[in-house]
């Protein structure tokens, strides 16, 4: 993780990871249902690149989750 992100945000991408693992998907499965290239997908999970809360609602769907439910579970573990 880059120096900017704060042991939070590195939670918060775990919990990401996880459930894209928990869902049983690829990051190039979660890119094509973004409409992204893999390569997006990989710079969120390696912290290289931040979600703002409307990419965060995107991610969510893309995993099949509603975001009010992950952040839920997520924000227990932060």
């Amino acid at each position: 993780m880059k120096a900017f992100h704060t042991e939070r945000y590195a939670k918060l991408i775990e919990g990401l990871v996880a459930a894209r693992h928990k869902a049983g998907l690829t990051q190039q499965q979660v890119a094509d249902r973004l409409g992204k290239p893999q390569s997006y997908v990989a710079k969120i999970e390696g912290g290289e690149r931040r979600l703002d809360i409307l990419e965060f609602v995107d991610y969510a769907h893309a995993l099949d989750r509603e975001a009010p439910e992950l952040l839920k579970k997520m924000t227990k573990q932060v």
